[in-house]
């Protein structure tokens, strides 16, 4: 299985987001504990980094013949980007999207992408990409 994950705006700045909860997540240590994960199943996974819905869409775009499964967290984007609704039911790709307990709780109420999604999962940083990818196989 070919898992693509986009981490949106919200994971810039995970570091010292977390350090003001007290926690100590940071976007490398979510990453790890992703490839810990599925390093010993029959998973190939692309992760990706952007604060630019355009670049989020091109790698959508781009990897939409390899990927069997999509993981994006959008953050804000959630609320306003048609542009990934869109994108998202034209490559028919089984996507879950992921939220972050700690986010603005609109985010998930006013999700203009849980409609096109196969499941919204709002878990701790550190949990959510895992639980995404179980998800993916069900």
């Amino acid at each position: 299985m070919n898992i693509l994950i986009i981490q949106g705006p919200n994971f810039n700045l995970m570091g010292l987001k977390s350090a003001k909860r007290g926690e100590r997540v940071t976007l490398d240590k979510i990453n790890r504990g992703i490839r810990r994960f599925i390093r010993e199943k029959d998973i190939e996974v692309k992760i990706y980094q952007t604060h630019s819905v355009e670049k989020a869409v091109t790698l959508l775009q781009r990897n939409r013949n390899w990927a069997d499964g999509i993981i994006i967290a959008p953050g804000a984007w959630s609320t306003y980007e048609a542009i990934l609704v869109d994108t998202l039911q034209l490559i028919e790709v089984p996507t879950i999207e992921v939220h972050s307990k700690h986010d603005n709780k609109d985010y998930v109420k006013n999700s203009i992408l849980s409609p096109v999604c196969k499941e919204t999962i709002v878990l701790t940083p550190d949990e959510m990409f895992v639980e995404a990818v179980k998800s993916l196989f069900k």
